[in-house]
């Protein structure tokens, strides 16, 4: 086992360097982070290593990890030396070992689990805690101090890093890019971050992408490519590279030190310039460059394999610990090159020349308040929704955009919080389309690039993100809202699957959160999706999938919520609701498109409140007995085409009585012991009924009404209609009929269904039969819908 080397002066690169305390640092982190790996006990090794000793599982990643500590060892001096308010994101999520012992270290770690004692019986349950039973998980994760970013799935630190950064002007948000991480489209659209980060109102980020050279078993692109063209890459995005590379740590601190000040110092100069009325020009910020072997100062060879500066370093370098006494004796080899009793004293208390670059209270990067963001969270302000709402004199006769009618909110509440700057709005390229550009009149669009004269709304200090990647939309609020900060992201229906890996990881993140008394509730990630499935005029097939609420509705019931409001003033209520909420993942489905307005604003929040609700004026259930059939609904178009349905049976079967329920809160349909929300089963009979046939016509895919009923007692009488895949470019009432949504084949459900019907309305089914064939034949004669059709008003 190769030992490390003591440290040199080299001639005083860095004046406030302290290599040997750097050094003592980061062996004591290396120590650790390979402990935690292979030790359940023994941890100062005071006797020598025997196999019980050692896990009998051994999980954990140690090819990433030295490099970490060098990165956290390094931001501990300069976050003392200049005063830094700093985080970090660790983008190498398989370097979980490297973050707990640094936090150990550091005492933040004892700070939030005190029976983690920093001393060697605290070192004994750090080591046998780690990818235990019962343990912490082994990638960087809500459990972990200092933390904001689950580094399991790849891809997304750096969005993270900036949307933690937008409106926190004193803060430095570090980043470590794993090489593995690199290769991923997410983070390559990440590099474009620079062209929206202002260097007035927002906090700077430093991205280290770390090179070490491998994946799991392959090399990588980045650290494979000849220098000069990874600095053209990295130029072309907009960066300054600085390059640190090395695997002597007799230097390796001169040469980190003395490119961390660089890029300090020049985030400085640019922020002072652009702070004090200075030239303006998009900025060009430094990005560090760190090449070091993978598994560093492990292992160099295995069994006469090389391990070290190879992808055999990844994950566990000396397996079978064990079972292999040539290994156990290499393992106390590599453990002891660190010299640990340099490094802690005899009670395992590290030595004052470790701590020596620790910094101290919240500058510590374990307990950064901004890594736990709800500590920081201010309620939005108070908006009165009378402001905006839409008069309602007599339901189903008047038409407004509900999203345009959300957008004025929305500017209001920007408006507000202008002097705070804890509030964003997020889109791939569709705020104006999507109706909400009420926003441009209180604020301008994001932009650090080149403006020409004929360019609108694009302005250096805007709190509209727009950028033609969900990814990045998705990142941004996710950094943003877990640093304390409030947003909501807009999009089309369709095309915001693209982000549904990042959500679940959001989802989880959490849920696990909920778990952690430490961690204060951080303000909801609130998505409103819009341009949806059933009008899609211009954009046809292609852009037509709801099965987002499906997707989400799979996670974890304490986090989501799913809310189809039917019109403006619902979506306003919704909107208060989610923005002011906490720990969720709100999702809100609401058209673009004229809607009917069916509720006053009061009866809007009462109907919000319940969730799902009878609307008694809708129907002929007159509440002495049981209805024949229940008519449902859940989005803005089903609900349209039950009300017109609804009119058709009191025109055409005034003696049969229909109840009509509208649903607003999904999950009000599943049981209350699975979400809570959920109805009790009284609750459900009381509104379904337990055995009257329920027609329900939903927003999405049809199965998923199902599946959150079908434990009900009356599931057997349910039918649902909703989109089932049959789309195109029409008309809007063509899209309803092609997927047997329409008010004419609802009407024809219900004669089928309620007993006795069928043969004594057999007449009116025919002719609801006889108008889905006209229409047919009038789309194609006129491209328009009939008449009757686009000219209907609720008449009940």
């Amino acid at each position: 086992m190769r030992r490390t080397p003591e440290p040199q002066d080299a001639g005083g690169t860095v004046a406030h360097a302290r290599p040997a305390a750097l050094d003592a640092h980061w062996r004591a982190a290396n120590y650790l982070a390979v402990g935690q790996i292979y030790l359940m006990s023994n941890p100062l090794l005071t006797e020598p290593l025997r196999p019980e000793h050692i896990k009998p599982r051994l999980l954990g990643h140690w090819g990433t990890s030295p490099g970490l500590n060098l990165v956290h060892t390094h931001l501990n001096r300069v976050i003392i030396e200049r005063g830094l308010d700093a985080l970090c994101v660790w983008g190498p999520g398989h370097g979980g070992p490297a973050v707990l012992a640094n936090s150990w270290l550091e005492g933040s770690y004892t700070q939030t689990y005190p029976d983690v004692t920093r001393d060697a019986q605290g070192m004994a349950k750090l080591f046998r805690q780690f990818s235990f039973p019962g343990g912490v998980p082994s990638h960087v994760a809500p459990e972990t101090p200092g933390s904001i970013h689950e580094g399991g799935e790849l891809g997304y630190s750096l969005a993270h890093a900036y949307g933690a950064a937008f409106d926190n002007p004193d803060l430095l948000v570090a980043c470590v890019i794993g090489d593995g991480e690199a290769e991923t489209g997410p983070l390559a659209a990440s590099w474009h971050s620079t062209k929206f980060l202002d260097p007035v109102h927002d906090g700077a980020v430093l991205p280290i992408l770390h090179l070490n050279g491998y994946k799991i078993a392959n090399p990588t692109v980045l650290a494979r490519i000849p220098e000069a063209e990874l600095d053209a890459l990295l130029k072309g995005y907009g960066h300054e590279p600085l390059h640190v590379t090395g695997d002597d740590p007799r230097k390796i601190h001169h040469t980190m030190a003395k490119a961390m000040d660089q890029a300090l110092d020049r985030i400085a100069a640019i922020q002072q310039t652009a702070r004090t009325g200075g030239a303006r020009g998009r900025a060009r910020w430094p990005v560090i460059v760190l090449r070091t072997p993978k598994g560093w100062t492990g292992p160099a060879t295995v069994d006469g394999m090389p391990v070290e500066g190879t992808w055999r370093s990844h994950q566990v370098p000396l397996a079978g610990v064990r079972e292999n006494p040539e290994h156990l004796a290499q393992l106390e080899g590599w453990l002891r090159s660190y010299r640990p009793q340099e490094l802690f004293d005899a009670h395992g208390r590290p030595s004052p020349e470790v701590l020596d670059c620790v910094p101290e209270g919240h500058r510590r990067l374990g307990a950064n308040p901004h890594t736990n963001g709800g500590l920081l969270t201010r309620q939005l302000p108070a908006v009165p929704l009378e402001r905006f709402a839409v008069p309602v004199d007599k339901p189903g006769t008047t038409l407004h955009e509900p999203t345009r009618v959300l957008g004025a909110l929305l500017a209001r509440i920007m408006a507000d919080t202008a002097g705070r700057r804890d509030f964003r709005v997020v889109g791939p390229d569709e705020t104006a389309s999507n109706r909400l550009g009420a926003l441009f009149e209180v604020t301008g669009k994001a932009w650090q690039a080149g403006i020409v004269g004929t360019d609108e709304h694009l302005a250096g200090d805007g709190r509209v993100m727009e950028v033609l990647s969900e990814h990045l939309c998705q990142g941004w609020l996710e950094g943003y809202t877990l640093t304390g900060r409030h947003g909501l992201f807009s999009s089309y229906e369709a095309f915001v699957h693209i982000v549904d890996s990042m959500v679940n990881q959001h989802i989880k993140w959490l849920k696990t959160a909920r778990s952690l008394p430490w961690r204060a509730p951080v303000p909801s990630l609130n998505y409103l999706l819009t341009s949806h499935v059933w009008r899609q005029d211009n954009n046809g097939f292609s852009h037509q999938d709801p099965g987002f609420v499906d997707h989400v509705l799979n996670k974890s019931p304490d986090v989501v919520r799913v809310y189809l409001p039917p019109d403006a003033n619902t979506l306003l209520s919704v909107a208060e609701h989610v923005l002011h909420s906490r720990d969720y993942v709100n999702v809100v489905v609401a058209g673009k498109q004229p809607c009917f307005d069916w509720l006053s604003l009061d009866e809007a929040r009462v109907h919000c409140a319940r969730g799902a609700g009878v609307w008694e004026w809708a129907g002929t259930d007159d509440g002495t007995h049981d209805p024949d059939v229940v008519l449902a609904c859940a989005g803005d178009v089903p609900t349209q085409e039950v009300l017109a349905a609804a009119g058709l049976l009191r025109h055409h079967l005034p003696e049969l009585a229909v109840r009509v329920v509208n649903v607003v809160d999904m999950t009000r349909l599943l049981p209350h012991q699975e979400h809570p929300h959920g109805m009790a089963d009284f609750e459900y009979d009381a509104l379904f009924t337990p055995d009257r046939p329920v027609i329900f016509a939903y927003h999405g895919y049809p199965w998923l009404v199902h599946r959150l009923a079908y434990r009900r007692t009356g599931h057997p009488h349910l039918h649902v209609r909703g989109y089932k895949e049959a789309g195109t470019t029409t008309t809007p009432f063509d899209m309803v009929v092609r997927n047997d949504l329409d008010r004419y084949r609802l009407v024809m459900d219900v004669v089928d269904r309620v007993p006795g019907l069928a043969v004594r309305a057999a007449q009116v089914r025919q002719t609801m039969a006889d108008a889905r064939a006209r229409h047919h034949s009038w789309i194609r004669a006129h491209g328009t819908d009939l008449p009757e059709i686009a000219d209907w008003t609720w008449t009940g």
